[in-house]
């Protein structure tokens, strides 16, 4: 993932590296001090996956990215496209932004700038997202983004632009 600036936000890419750090206790390594809630328990949990998976896959390691606010230079959140495009075309964002950051628009203000980088690659057709059906927050950040609601089921929504 290129570096992307958005007027408050700098997006880095999140290696396997920095990922291991982190698992191994050594956050201090990381080129930014992290926000104290960051990562957010349910992001940790994926890590190992992520470094197995980026070991095998490395070219999807572009596709992953931390959030860093410029103005105090904090990681505040994380934000990707879940391994690339896949086969048809479709390249599904993911985020998260700590809850002591979150309600100032940065999701959206982030989201615009790599859904555009998005659209740039080869390959690519259609962004997609997904998110629990309870989550108001998240969906209005995708509204906003300006994906539609195209289905749900049970516990999920799906999304598309």
């Amino acid at each position: 993932m290129p570096n992307i600036e958005t007027e408050n936000l700098r997006m880095i890419t999140f290696t396997k590296e920095m990922m291991k750090a982190i698992l191994d206790g050594k956050i201090e390594r990381l080129p930014y001090h992290a926000a104290e809630e960051w990562p957010l328990p349910v992001y940790l949990h994926m890590f190992q996956y992520k470094i197995d998976r980026f070991t095998t896959y490395p070219y999807e390691e572009k596709w992953e990215g931390i959030i860093i606010h410029k103005n105090n230079k904090r990681i505040i959140g994380d934000m990707g496209f879940k391994g690339g495009p896949n086969n048809e075309g479709d390249l599904e964002i993911g985020y998260s932004i700590v809850p002591s950051y979150q309600g100032n628009g940065y999701a959206t203000e982030m989201g615009r700038a790599m859904i555009e980088w998005g659209m740039r690659q080869e390959g690519v057709k259609r962004i997609t997202a997904t998110c629990d059906s309870d989550n108001l927050a998240s969906k209005r950040v995708l509204e906003k983004l300006g994906l539609h609601h195209i289905k749900e089921d049970k516990d999920t929504i799906y999304w598309s632009l």
